[in-house]
C-alpha cells in the first residue's frame, strides 16, 4: 500500500486537497453546482499558491465532487449584488479579477496542472478547463459557453477558450451556447483524452505519476517556454527557445539526466 504523504482535507470548506506522492490533487467540494464563487476562487487560489514552493508537489489534479465539474460563476451571488448602491460594479470587477488571477496562476504555475472531468463543465468551469495544461475526460463529460443564452457573453472564459481551440471553433461555442459532449471536446483540443467514467481517476493518475517521475525543474522551465513562445512570432519564438535550452543545458538535472541516459541508468533529480 503507497505511503500517504500528506493528507489535508477540507470538509466544510469549497476545496479539499490530498498530497500523495507528488501529487497533490485539489477538489471542488461544493456540490452540486461546484460554482466559482468568491470563496471557492480565494481557496483554490491559496491552495496553487501555497504548492508553487511545496517541493513536495511535482503535479496538481483539478477534480471535482458531485454531478457536475464546475458551473462557472455563482450567479446567485453576483445576484444579490444587484443590491448595491452601484448595482453590483465593485462586485463584479472584484470576482472578474480574481477569476482572472486564478487563471493565470494556472498557466503559470511552475507545476503541471491536469484537469480531470467528469460531468458538466460550464462558462467559466469550462475555462478552468482550458487553463489547466492537461485535461482528461469522462465520455460522460460536457462543456459549454452558454452566456449568450442569458444576455451575457463568455467574454473571459473565451480568452482560455481561444487559446486552446480554433476560431471557428470557439465562435461556436460562444456564440450558440450549446453544450458538446466529450468526444466533440476532444475533437475540438479542449482536452487531450475520453476515457470510460469508472477509468477516469485511474488514467488521470498514470499521466500525473508519468509526469512526477521527470525532474521538477526541466518541468518548470519547459512550461514557462511552452506558453511564452507560443505569444511571440516564430523568430522571437527561436530566439528565446534557444536561450531557453542552453541555460537548461547548463543545469545539474539536465547533466544528471544525459549521463543516467549514457549510463544506461535510473536518473537522480535534484531540481537544480
Amino acid at each position: 500500500m503507497a505511503e500517504i504523504v500528506a493528507i489535508k482535507p477540507a470538509p466544510e470548506g469549497p476545496v479539499s486537497s490530498v498530497l500523495k506522492e507528488g501529487v497533490l490533487r485539489l477538489t471542488l467540494a461544493n456540490p452540486p453546482a461546484n460554482a466559482l464563487s468568491i470563496a471557492t476562487m480565494a481557496a483554490l487560489q491559496a491552495e496553487f499558491d501555497r504548492a508553487r514552493d511545496d517541493k513536495a508537489v511535482r503535479v496538481i489534479i483539478l477534480a471535482a465532487s458531485g454531478k457536475l465539474f464546475c458551473a462557472g460563476h455563482d450567479l446567485k451571488e453576483m445576484t444579490l449584488h444587484r443590491a448595491d448602491a452601484d448595482r453590483g460594479r465593485a462586485f463584479f470587477e472584484r470576482s472578474m479579477a480574481a477569476c482572472a488571477q486564478l487563471m493565470q496562476t494556472i498557466v503559470r504555475h511552475p507545476k503541471p496542472v491536469i484537469a480531470e472531468v467528469d460531468g458538466l463543465a460550464t462558462a467559466a468551469g469550462c475555462q478552468l478547463v482550458a487553463s489547466c495544461d492537461l485535461a482528461i475526460a469522462s465520455n460522460e463529460a460536457t462543456f459549454c459557453t452558454p452566456g449568450v443564452n442569458i444576455g451575457l457573453f463568455c467574454s473571459t472564459p473565451m480568452v482560455a477558450l481561444s487559446r486552446n481551440v480554433s476560431r471557428k471553433q470557439a465562435m461556436e461555442m460562444l456564440l450558440t451556447g450549446e453544450t458538446i459532449d466529450a468526444t466533440t471536446a476532444r475533437e475540438f483540443g479542449l482536452v487531450n483524452r475520453v476515457v470510460p467514467r469508472e477509468y477516469l481517476n485511474q488514467i488521470v493518475n498514470k499521466y500525473a505519476q508519468t509526469i512526477a517521475s521527470k525532474s521538477p525543474l526541466t518541468l518548470k522551465i519547459g512550461k514557462e517556454a511552452f506558453y511564452a513562445q507560443a505569444e511571440m512570432g516564430l523568430t522571437d519564438a527561436y530566439e528565446y527557445a534557444s536561450r531557453v535550452m542552453v541555460e537548461n543545458m547548463l543545469a545539474r538535472d539536465a547533466e544528471e539526466g544525459i549521463g543516467a541516459f549514457i549510463a544506461k541508468r535510473d536518473p537522480k533529480w535534484t531540481g537544480e
